[in-house]
């Protein structure tokens, strides 16, 4: 799916003032990270905004504001936000600033909301374990 350029341009205007600030080409759009921790997005002519679980029901209560469903299963924390609610200058200004203090406020180094990295119980945590039987090359690991 490719991103409407001109509201990229639009949220690289309105991010200019922040330091910290990329851009990754991700899932078929585009991604804008503050400090390697994605802030929005573009996916086609929708702006992609990561509120965070705390402010989510109080985005999806704004006009046309839906959950982010990308994969078919919804995102808390991320809201799709259409191009009517888009048109204002401010208000796009307004959702990059959501998205990015979210961002912010998560700090350098701290584990994501989904608890990608150092879950008690990992195969990686298991394998280090002195009791851990070596493992054959190509074995299944059995989840728990």
């Amino acid at each position: 799916m490719a991103y409407d350029g001109k509201l990229a341009e639009r949220v690289r205007l309105a991010a200019a003032g922040r330091k910290g600030v990329s851009e990754r080409a991700m899932f078929g759009g585009l991604a804008f990270l503050l400090d390697g921790r994605m802030f929005c997005g573009i996916l086609g002519d929708e702006l992609l905004v990561r509120v965070g679980p705390e402010r989510s029901d109080e985005a999806l209560a704004r006009p046309h504001v839906r959950p982010m469903d990308f994969t078919g299963r919804p995102m808390k924390g991320y809201v799709f936000v259409g191009p009517a609610a888009l048109r204002d200058g401010r208000a796009l200004s307004r959702w990059v600033a959501l998205g990015a203090d979210f961002a912010a406020a998560l700090g350098r180094g701290e584990v994501s909301p989904r608890g990608r990295t150092g879950r008690a119980g990992s195969s990686s945590s298991r394998a280090s374990s002195p009791r851990a039987a070596p493992r054959r090359p190509g074995a299944r690991t059995r989840r728990r």
